[in-house]
């Protein structure tokens, strides 16, 4: 299912960050006049010189999205991925601690098209492009 991001959550990061790039969407669920759509397939595509907003399928592939966030970081991206705060998780541990913010969101976020809050917290992770450097922890 897709669950698209709560627009005042998103709001707020985007008049910090000025997103350019959503690539992962539905295409009508997409935030950023640019982005990328299953068919286009994201993760195949270059996203650096964007500054994106991410908010990835939460499934199986969820560590893939995070790769491509580091790596494209990497490459000038900066990528803020809203995420599930699963802190025991190898992709927690493999990418979300290169990030170089990440921000715990308070209370459960209310998803778009859902009935309930979301099952489980959520984080805000920033990689900033080619800035590297111990995490800073934060609530939100």
């Amino acid at each position: 299912e897709v669950w698209a991001t709560p627009q005042d959550f998103y709001d707020k990061l985007h008049a910090e960050f000025n997103f350019t790039l959503d690539p992962c969407t539905n295409g009508e669920n997409a935030k950023c006049p640019t982005y990328f759509t299953a068919e286009d397939d994201g993760l195949a595509q270059d996203w650096a010189p964007h500054t994106v907003f991410m908010n990835p399928p939460y499934g199986r592939k969820i560590n893939d999205w995070l790769e491509k966030a580091y790596q494209e970081s990497l490459k000038g991206a900066t990528v803020v991925a809203l995420i599930p705060a699963r802190t025991e998780t190898r992709y927690w541990h493999d990418y979300c601690m290169q990030a170089d913010e990440i921000r715990l969101v308070k209370g459960r976020l209310k998803f778009g098209g859902a009935k309930h809050n979301a099952p489980s917290p959520s984080a805000v992770i920033v990689f900033r492009n080619n800035q590297r450097k111990t995490p800073k922890l934060e609530a939100m």
